[in-house]
């Protein structure tokens, strides 16, 4: 291991996670030489999988900026075989996100290379968008607003009738399938609203806010409004399905920002032109940007669609850099570290 007086550090950072916030981090907890580098990501929450092609003008520079380099902190930086296989200095990658997609794990372990990452970054950032959705799901304030600001029509007030109005969180029965570091923080949020909160999660033993239910299609029976809030595994891949979505009271609401696959979209959008669904909200989907064929954008008037925004704050990012810089400066201590994959 290199000490903090020769340690190289490259802050390989984007539009999100900015390299100056890596490298103020980096600052706070230790001395060390940090040379910055933007990678100039498209604008989404996703980036490089370990060895895409498309990734390869990155790699290129990625290299050049690692020469001499022990320790690489970045947020969509392909870490590909071929990074690792060029930079044999490199001993140690933080990745700030809630997961390194963008690390080749296999070849990191070869490589002897150790990769951290920053969980529970964007936590409350993403109950509090999922807690916005449903709101705006529930009142119809995206479509009231487009009707008003962007059409100059007073039709909105027809919302105002018992027929069209929409519902309110106290006493409302709200179902959260999944009860992790955001599920968690949406029932609190909702109890204060004065909800009836309602959890499934067969993994959570412990003390939850809410009531919990043994059964997913008892919660569902039971639910006027459901979220989603489990992880993405072979075994949750279209989770809520047609015939999930069936067994929800006529009229209910869903909303999903955690995985897109979690949700059958195609079976969302039969059941809200079916009428037996009132209203959706999204902020995740299957395919990610939609594709030009998806039929949500034509049932604008009962949805809310936004592009993976739930975790995008300025806190996020800069909670990500601090969680990071702190990876970093236990690695150089010789201590374990909290987040480590190899």
């Amino acid at each position: 291991m290199t000490s903090a007086t020769t340690l190289r550090v490259l802050a390989a950072g984007d539009h999100f996670v900015l390299p100056s916030l890596i490298r103020a981090a980096i600052a706070r907890e230790l001395v060390c030489e940090v040379r910055e580098l933007s990678l100039d990501w498209p604008l989404t929450p996703f980036g490089p999988v370990a060895e895409v092609a498309e990734a390869s003008d990155a790699e290129d520079e990625l290299i050049d900026a690692l020469a001499d380099t022990q320790v690489l902190v970045t947020q969509m930086g392909p870490v590909t075989e071929r990074v690792l296989d060029a930079c044999p200095e490199l001993r140690l990658v933080v990745v700030c996100r809630g997961g390194p997609v963008n690390v080749n794990l296999d070849a990191a372990k070869r490589h002897d290379v150790r990769v951290c990452f920053a969980p529970g970054r964007n936590a409350a950032a993403t109950a509090e968008f999922t807690v916005g959705l449903l709101l705006a799901a529930l009142r119809r304030i995206p479509q009231a607003h487009d009707l008003l600001a962007g059409q100059g029509s007073w039709a909105g007030a027809a919302y105002y009738t018992y027929e069209r109005a929409g519902l309110e969180l106290e006493d409302l029965p709200v179902g959260l399938i999944g009860y992790g570091a955001v599920g968690s923080r949406v029932a609190r949020v909702l109890g204060a609203f004065g909800a009836r909160v309602m959890v499934h999660d067969p993994y959570v033993h412990g003390e939850i806010h809410g009531l919990r239910v043994a059964s997913l299609d008892e919660l569902l029976r039971r639910s006027r409004v459901i979220t989603l809030h489990a992880r993405l595994t072979p075994e949750t891949r279209g989770l809520i399905g047609a015939r999930e979505l069936a067994l929800l009271p006529p009229g209910a609401v869903v909303v999903n920002a955690a995985r897109g696959p979690l949700l059958d979209e195609e079976a969302l959008c039969d059941a809200l032109e079916a009428g037996h669904l009132s209203a959706a909200a999204l902020d995740t989907y299957a395919q990610e940007p939609l594709p030009p064929d998806s039929r949500l954008p034509g049932l604008a008037d009962r949805v809310v669609l936004t592009p993976h925004l739930g975790g995008a704050s300025r806190a996020v990012a800069e909670k990500a850099a601090h969680i990071a810089a702190e990876e970093v400066a236990r690695w150089t201590r010789g201590e374990p570290l909290a987040h480590c994959l190899t």
